[in-house]
């Protein structure tokens, strides 16, 4: 299929499901893509909706028409003005990624995003960098070993984010570093990679670390439990992007660029099976080089000192 065909699946899910919403568009990878692309099998269409009143709990992935839909929400204040618009949503209205406009809003927002989206970018390099140090330095060292590795893990990949949004490109989530390894020198590269923990990390060891967590995924996807943020990502239909993409990254040798998402991958997983088995712990250890909590904390601390650079 088609990213243009699938981005018009998109907009038919929003029509036929979100016809009361206030306005729904295009986030992540396929605002990126050219229309007559071949959207790969192992990506998914993001698309947010604007809602009024209370924020409804992400719907996750879903399967639609042979498109992956991934569907979350924002309040109508996260999309007011070109100034409320966080880093994450602001290259949305830099081109044509509405789906639905019943008021018209999200077209004046376009207009009043687009003169101004360059001008902003410095301001949103400084939100990233505010998030990393905000939520780094948040962390709980009680916490349950995979929820500190959950909140350790996604700030300091933002570290990646950092060049994306610097070069007014779009952030993705999964893919994060290969878009900063297409922008940056290879020396400041292998730092960020040092700072996740994985830049040493063989091929093998990837591979083998993630035959386990296909099997993992598939009991977790299958076992009720209490939703949680990002909960709805360990299902059957997410499987092509969870485990399907991080294979075909080990495949070609990019095996250091899908360790972030493994190892989000596996914490969600040990959550769900809450099981006291060695399976995570060793994974941890072996593709981020983090035994316990002490060594957990250390390399935050490496990290907020990088920030400056």
């Amino acid at each position: 299929m088609l990213v243009g065909e699938a981005r018009a699946v998109a907009a038919r899910w929003v029509a036929e499901n979100a016809a009361d919403c206030h306005g729904a568009f295009l986030t992540g990878s396929t605002t990126v893509l050219p229309l007559d692309a071949t959207l790969p099998t192992t990506s998914d269409v993001d698309v947010v909706v604007v809602v009024a009143g209370e924020v409804p709990a992400k719907l996750g992935k879903i399967p639609y028409r042979g498109v992956l839909v991934e569907v979350t929400f924002a309040a109508r204040a996260e999309v007011a003005t070109a100034a409320d618009l966080s880093y994450h949503l602001a290259p949305s209205f830099h081109g044509d990624h509405v789906l639905a406009d019943p008021t018209g809003h999200l077209a004046r927002l376009r207009r009043e995003v687009e003169p101004v989206f360059a001008a902003q970018g410095g301001a949103r390099v400084d939100a990233v960098l505010a998030t990393i140090e905000k939520r780094l330095s948040a962390l709980d060292p009680a916490a349950p070993w995979p929820e500190l590795v959950t909140a350790w893990l996604f700030p300091t990949s933002l570290m990646a984010v950092v060049p994306v949004v610097a070069s007014l490109g779009t952030p993705t989530v999964r893919l994060r570093y290969l878009a900063a390894r297409a922008l940056l020198a290879p020396s400041r590269y292998e730092e960020l990679l040092e700072l996740l923990g994985c830049a040493d990390v063989s091929r093998a060891v990837v591979a083998r670390h993630l035959d386990t967590l296909a099997a993992v995924f598939d009991r977790a996807a299958t076992v009720p439990h209490p939703p949680f943020f990002f909960s709805a990502d360990i299902t059957p239909a997410a499987r092509p992007v969870a485990i399907d993409g991080s294979r075909v990254l080990v495949g070609r040798g990019d095996h250091r660029e899908a360790v972030f998402w493994i190892v989000a991958t596996a914490a969600r997983c040990r959550m769900i099976l809450n099981d006291e088995g060695m399976w995570f712990p060793d994974m941890v250890a072996d593709l981020v080089g983090l035994p316990d909590p002490a060594a957990l904390l250390a390399r935050r601390d490496r990290v907020l000192a990088a920030l400056p650079r």
